[in-house]
């Protein structure tokens, strides 16, 4: 049975959790002009039917680490296993079936570049059922990690967005930069907010074993360097946003920097990355219909400077990743 939609204030709720994800519900409940107890309660609801999760997670790019799109073509029959395989996976994210079923495709990190090509080849499942292999390795974010499509629904008002916004944070690391350093305390608090980026004071108290004032001022120094950001886990149907559709472009080298700016801003991306490989910008788009798929692509998408080629695909099933829920959580 399909789920309730989101509605006008469960949709702001969920963009003020998107800004500020460990903000006190009063807080919130200020900006919206209601109260803590309706913020309480509608967040609970959203929380316990499933719908939503709040997730603490690590920026790759401030670690110093790789990160690689996977792109795997499979026998038919063979897609949804490998998926499993992936999503269970703790060094993958964004798992998806696309291509009628045919090809999987998931990002993934590994420690430095030293350590992909073990990771890589060591990654997919041993089967004669995987037909062809390709990894793209991503150069640079235009849009993504904390910059969720959520912010581009315009459910908050830019008063409200400054009112909600928390300090700065660091931009990624340059090329070459030096990664920030984290501890075994940082890893703890890293790894239990992963699983719930709401995750209480006294709770992580207890399972990271150091007292409160140390928690908050870890917490606070990794959001404000960039290591830690936070993602809205979400049923995608309740917010009638449509399904994903992954885009590969072929863009003139000279103009791909260009390309990714635009693409930040247009609304129907919710992801865009520059990477290495024939196909070197990537995109994560939520058109509503196929109809609007099919303009923007005709359209806007096409009219950008430097863009030579473009591939389609659309998203058939999810299985894992920030922006549709990971069915193998919820078993």
């Amino acid at each position: 049975m399909k789920l309730d939609t989101f509605d006008v204030l469960d949709r702001q709720i969920l963009t003020a959790l998107q800004i500020n994800a460990r903000a006190p519900f009063r807080q919130i409940a200020e900006v919206l002009g209601t109260s803590d107890q309706t913020v309480a309660r509608r967040y609970g609801r959203m929380r316990s039917s499933g719908r939503i999760r709040i997730l603490g997670l690590s920026n790759p790019d401030r670690l110093g680490e790789v990160s690689w799109f996977l792109r795997a073509r499979t026998t038919p029959g063979a897609a949804v296993p490998i998926a499993e395989a992936l999503a269970r996976r703790p060094d993958t994210s964004w798992v998806s079936i696309t291509s009628g079923g045919t090809e999987v495709v998931c990002s993934t990190r590994a420690r430095d570049l030293a350590d992909s090509s073990t990771l890589l080849l060591g990654k997919l499942p041993r089967t004669q059922q995987i037909v062809d292999v390709g990894a793209q390795q991503l150069l640079h974010v235009f849009y993504g990690y904390a910059s969720s499509p959520l912010l581009k629904t315009g459910a908050l008002s830019p008063a409200q967005v400054q009112a909600l916004r928390p300090d700065p944070v660091a931009e990624p690391a340059a090329p070459g930069g030096q990664p920030a350093q984290i501890d075994a305390t940082d890893r703890v608090l890293l790894e239990l907010l992963s699983q719930d980026g709401r995750t209480p004071v006294e709770e992580l108290v207890a399972r990271a074993a150091v007292p409160a004032t140390t928690v908050r001022r870890r917490i606070s120094a990794l959001w404000a360097s960039g290591v830690l950001y936070f993602d809205i886990d979400y049923d995608q149907s309740t917010l009638e946003i449509g399904a994903p559709t992954l885009v590969w472009l072929n863009v003139s080298p000279q103009k791909v920097a260009a390309v990714g700016q635009a693409l930040a801003t247009q609304p129907e991306v919710a992801f865009a990355a520059a990477t290495t490989g024939r196909t070197n910008v990537y995109a994560s788009l939520l058109p509503t219909s196929p109809a609007a798929l099919y303009a923007y692509t005709t359209g806007p998408l096409a009219a950008l400077p430097g863009v030579r080629e473009i591939e389609t695909q659309p998203v058939i099933r999810a299985f894992k990743g920030a922006g549709s829920l990971n069915p193998l959580t919820l078993r």
